[in-house]
């Protein structure tokens, strides 16, 4: 039986005349909006509510919408059967405690005796993206390219194509830094093979539709814009200058496509930041595709990625020490220390050199040099113009190949401490005198020659090699011209002055 009779007559009446007044009020509220939104009472200028007009329609705007959707269509369509989901199998080993009978109800654990502390072997399970961006015709294998974090520690990986089609996968290769990995599967089915596009030409505000697995729903499409180009600081001390987009990214979207509106794979979608335990909030970022481009023909030849090597040590320069190096309003990296005998001290770079070009294209700060010196070919010259004490100066570089051993031997790292300006704050803080004259040292580097001489963290650096340091322009001067084979520092540390042992190199 339907609403109106389950009441009786009475409130049957009632219920109609409120229904009534109701839907009168509505359309009299209705007609008196739509006046208004005109410039026009209900009753103004003589006019009749039958007498307005509704306002037209532009005549191309459903024609407009119309292309748009279209557009993203062919996007979907292009993109979808070159984007995969990752399956995972990761084998892992829980430590047990002390004191509980595990064997009682697993059995015995890795051959230990009942109540013994032991460990617990289970199976991890893992989802994420691909993207296809190769193929070799003659042994019919698909190289897909996805995040490290994707495979990391995998056993076993499965690919899922479009379509449902599942196939057995390798790894080809990996690199943790770049949050890259390659791997590969083989089938006589055919797979379409992205196509790459141009990152470096991606500007804010542009179209940015994202493609991928998210939480395992296969082959999703989402739509947004570019919020922003060159974000820095990711997840894990990845290198990448990030594309943020508003397009909605979850867990199981990376190593999935970021691409724009021609179906051009512009970026690797790779994290989100999240207040919400790791939904989408608008806040997705995507690994520049021109990052990967040539680390793809390194994973397939080589199994890794070969990065150039400098050899300094690089550091984001705040507003007081720029104001100090001479450098406000400038962009670029402070080579705060530099390895004795890399190519950076061979082609003369210096601590304190402010680095503002490479090639002639500005650097915009430490992670974006990073990541193009990475990319320099090993035994190719490059020039760095750097800024120092006050002038440019141009040098001509020869990169090397970055190792671990190279880039990790501190003894090698001159001077192997990082120095900071006497501001009001520090000195506050410190109960320095506002007379005292020198620079803050911070935590001195294990190994390196400064942790040698035994400078410890918050010395005041007054002198080096006899020479007054006044602030930090005065420090690097000091360094590039007293400092030849022999180094030492009178430090103020509390109320005692102190002079270091000299180093000698």
């Amino acid at each position: 039986m339907g609403l109106i009779k389950h009441l009786s007559s009475k409130k049957f009446f009632i219920f109609n005349l409120v229904l009534l007044g109701a839907l009168f009020g509505f359309s009299l509220a209705f007609l008196s909006f739509s006046c208004s939104a005109k410039g026009t009472g209900l009753f103004s200028q003589g006019k009749t509510a039958q007498a307005q007009e509704a306002a037209p329609v532009p005549k191309n705007s459903l024609e407009v919408a119309q292309n748009l959707q279209i557009a993203f269509k062919a996007v979907a369509d292009k993109v979808q059967p070159s984007v995969v989901e990752l399956k995972t199998s990761t084998t892992r080993r829980q430590q047990l405690p002390n004191g509980i009978p595990w064997e009682f109800f697993f059995g015995p654990q890795d051959g230990e005796g009942p109540g013994r502390r032991g460990e617990r072997e289970y199976r991890s399970q893992g989802l994420g993206s691909g993207i296809i961006v190769q193929t070799d015709s003659k042994t019919n294998m698909y190289y897909v390219l996805t995040n490290y974090h994707v495979v990391k520690d995998a056993d076993e990986i499965e690919i899922e194509a479009y379509g449902e089609r599942s196939y057995p996968a390798k790894l080809v290769g990996q690199d943790e830094r770049k949050d890259l990995a390659m791997v590969s599967f083989t089938t006589q089915d055919k797979h379409p093979v992205a196509e790459l596009g141009d990152s470096d030409d991606v500007k804010t505000g542009d179209w940015a539709i994202a493609v991928g697995n998210p939480l395992g729903f296969m082959s999703s499409v989402t739509m947004g814009i570019i919020s922003a180009v060159g974000r820095t600081n990711g997840p894990g001390g990845n290198i990448n200058d990030f594309l943020q987009t508003d397009a909605s990214i979850n867990q199981g979207n990376s190593g999935g496509a970021l691409v724009n509106i021609r179906g051009e794979v512009i970026g690797i979608n790779t994290w989100i930041a999240s207040n919400n335990g790791g939904g989408s909030v608008g806040l997705g970022f995507a690994i520049p595709i021109n990052n990967a481009k040539r680390t793809i023909g390194e994973f397939i030849n080589k199994g890794e990625i070969t990065y150039g090597w400098l050899g300094v040590s690089l550091a984001e320069a705040d507003n007081d020490i720029k104001s100090a190096l001479g450098v406000n309003g400038r962009q670029g990296a402070l080579a705060s220390m530099v390895f004795q005998g890399s190519p950076a001290d061979k082609g003369g770079i210096l601590p304190g050199d402010f680095i503002t070009k490479l090639d002639g294209k500005d650097v915009r700060g430490v992670q974006q040099l990073q990541l193009s010196v990475g990319d320099l070919v090993v035994g190719s010259q490059h020039t760095f113009t750097v800024v120092r004490g006050g002038a440019a100066v141009e040098l001509k570089v020869k990169i090397d190949e970055r190792t671990n051993d190279v880039a990790s031997d501190n003894a090698k790292l001159w001077p192997g401490v990082m120095i900071l300006p006497l501001t009001d704050k520090i000195r506050e803080e410190l109960k320095i005198a506002k007379t005292t004259a020198g620079v803050l040292a911070l935590q001195p580097i294990d190994k390196t020659p400064a942790a040698v001489m035994g400078l410890q963290r918050n010395d005041v650096i007054t002198m080096l090699n006899g020479e007054p340091v006044k602030d930090i322009a005065g420090f690097y001067k000091a360094l590039r011209e007293k400092a030849g084979k022999e180094l030492w520092f009178d430090v103020l540390r509390g109320e005692s002055k102190l002079e270091t042992p000299h180093y000698k190199r």
